[in-house]
């Protein structure tokens, strides 16, 4: 008997591995991709080294209404899974700070090269620059309707059309429509592992500035989120590694209508007493010195201004010698926690990954099977999972891809 004939409607990270299984257990499969080629998104990510796991994924990684939804497709295909899979294609991993793993040659198209290599081997139809408008469903028969009027008809369908993130690759969100026409609800989604913009007239002025520091996220005068690293000031706000993990729980309460505030630590080694006593000392032992001139060597030149004015000194050139303990105290606070409100994230072309989805209530979790639609299948992010930066996301695309790829050729 011929396997099941299975229809994937996007051919991003998790299209493409649930096609690779599919056929893997049988079924004739066929890859419908918007874009003129499969896994554009692919080599982006990483910096174009592609992260594709991280060593330590777990639950506490994942967003979501449900977060917990993502432990059946990670127990189906888990990280060790996903770094023999690749090296079976062809990839020498290497593991680097917190758990990121990379190809040896440090390409994210040696992981795209490998996977188109082996959809090949398996004769996997791959159809390119094609947009599809509608999935109808007839006694357990698929029909997918191209813009331009073509039709296909399969047993199964994968719907893994990514989010709105990024849509230079093709994420343009068109998932979202196909999965409600479908029966489906789609939660709320936002811009999330994105730039935060902040109020204030001096970004301009300290656009560039890179440090190490710490982030909070504030919200109610408490502190829901906090992460550390590379911290860079732009003319719209701030950027960097930290502030993409805080962007996901930020985005999520400025699309409740709630105020979020940014606090940044510029010198996080050390507490804020210490920082005083180093103040006190170089207000004293420099006391000629225009104060301006005594902050230079204990943080980044440029900022200097700007954190002098934001303290509320108004005359940055008076000795050193001359600061009162109250504005002195008041610079070692602004050091130690200076605060932003924060006035939006950057958007869709900016945004890492999409947060928010189909509602995964509506899907089983073992198998990544509607539980609306018999043979209708979701994989990666259009559902309503988003992953940390490190490696999450794409391990979310392997693992969710496998499950629905696996569980559709059945």
């Amino acid at each position: 008997m011929a396997g099941k004939r299975v229809l994937i409607v996007g051919g991003g990270a998790s299209g493409m591995m649930a096609a690779i299984w599919a056929r893997r257990k049988g079924a004739e499969v066929a890859i419908l991709e918007k874009n003129p080629r499969v896994g554009k998104k692919i080599l982006a990510t990483g910096n174009g080294r592609c992260n594709y796991t991280n060593i330590y994924t777990d639950v506490a990684n994942y967003y979501g209404k449900n977060p917990e939804f993502v432990k059946g497709a990670l127990g189906n295909f888990s990280v060790s899974d996903t770094i023999r899979f690749f090296e079976e294609l062809g990839i020498e991993h290497k593991v680097e700070d917190g758990g990121k793993v990379f190809p040896m040659s440090d390409q994210a198209s040696s992981i795209l090269d490998v996977l188109l290599y082996e959809l090949n081997q398996l004769g996997i139809e791959i159809i390119c620059d094609a947009n599809v408008t509608n999935i109808a469903n007839k006694k357990g028969i698929f029909k997918i309707t191209l813009e331009n009027g073509r039709t296909y008809e399969g047993d199964r369908v994968i719907i893994a059309t990514g989010g709105k993130a990024m849509p230079s690759s093709g994420s343009d969100g068109n998932g979202y429509p196909l999965a409600q026409k479908l029966g489906h609800k789609v939660t709320d989604i936002f811009p999330a592992l994105v730039q935060i913009m902040l109020e204030g007239s001096f970004f301009k002025q300290i656009d560039g500035v890179k440090l190490e520091g710490t982030a909070e996220l504030i919200f109610n005068n408490k502190t829901i989120a906090r992460d550390k690293g590379d911290i860079l000031f732009a003319n719209y706000g701030v950027s960097g590694p930290p502030i993409f993990q805080l962007s996901r729980p930020a985005g999520k309460l400025l699309n409740e209508g709630k105020d979020a505030y940014l606090k940044i630590n510029l010198l996080d080694r050390f507490t804020l007493d210490e920082l005083n006593s180093i103040l006190e000392r170089r207000f004293m032992t420099g006391a000629n010195k225009p104060l301006d001139f005594s902050l230079v060597g204990l943080i980044n030149k440029r900022l200097i201004p700007v954190v002098l004015k934001e303290a509320g000194i108004q005359d940055l050139k008076k000795p050193a010698g001359n600061v009162t303990k109250n504005e002195r105290e008041r610079i070692a606070r602004l050091i130690n926690g200076w605060m932003f409100k924060i006035r939006g994230t950057k958007g869709w072309q900016s945004a890492q990954v999409t947060a928010g989805g189909v509602d995964t209530g509506e899907i089983d979790e073992n198998t990544m099977e509607s539980k609306l639609v018999k043979g209708l299948f979701f994989a990666g992010e259009i559902m309503d999972i988003d992953g940390q930066c490190g490696g999450f996301n794409l391990q979310w695309a392997w693992s969710s891809g496998y499950t629905a790829g696996v569980n559709a050729a059945l």
